[in-house]
């Protein structure tokens, strides 16, 4: 499993009838850090109008989760707008907070949707892009007479050793594409090697 995500942080600003929207998109991994951002974002900005968001996690083509905030601005003027960019440029793991500072003119509910999803575009414009890849790690222990065979399947799956131990038996911590998880189990399990899946990570 592989995606876009952000690389690093983007901002980008509009201006309409007055009011300025400024839009930031940054990495997240979950929604504590997408609600932590967005409490920086209150803190670096505390006059402005209105701090609305909205954030997608996991694969953008059946994200894991997603949510959205108006702050004030009419329902689903705001966060809505905003979380619809997101879910049409295919990157994952990503918050958008847009600020607002009140220019005097009142957009109505169609002008402020139009600007939101603007500034949402604008600084997904900006936004520089990677590719994440789910990783798993395993333990295992097998015979020596077995360490050879599994380095190289392991070698042919993209997958790495990550710590060895030489005793009566061999030990070895692997991390491998999770894509490659099941074909690799199959393969210990066929051969009696026993191993136990500690975590998944990302790259």
């Amino acid at each position: 499993m592989s995606y876009p995500v952000p690389l690093k942080s983007a901002q980008a600003e509009i201006e309409i009838k007055k009011s300025r929207f400024i839009a930031f998109a940054d990495y997240v991994a979950s929604r504590e850090a997408a609600m932590k951002r967005l409490a920086e974002l209150k803190t670096e900005f505390p006059d402005a109008r209105h701090h609305c968001w909205a954030y997608l996690l996991g694969d953008p083509n059946c994200a894991s989760n997603a949510g959205m905030g108006d702050d004030g601005e009419p329902s689903g003027t705001a966060g809505k707008p905003i979380l619809n960019v997101l879910q049409h440029k295919g990157v994952g793991d990503v918050f958008i907070g847009v600020v607002r500072y009140f220019g005097g003119i009142k957009l109505g509910a169609g002008g402020l949707t139009r600007a939101y999803g603007q500034a949402a575009q604008a600084v997904m414009a900006e936004l520089e892009i990677k590719s994440f890849e789910a990783l798993v790690s395993l333990e295992l222990s097998c015979d020596f007479a077995l360490e050879q065979f599994i380095r190289h399947h392991l070698d042919l799956m993209k997958g790495q050793i990550t710590q060895i131990d030489y005793s009566d038996r061999v030990t070895l911590k692997l991390s491998l594409p999770e894509a490659h998880q099941d074909e690799l189990t199959r393969l210990l399990v066929a051969h009696g090697v026993v191993f136990k899946i500690n975590h998944r990570d990302v790259k």
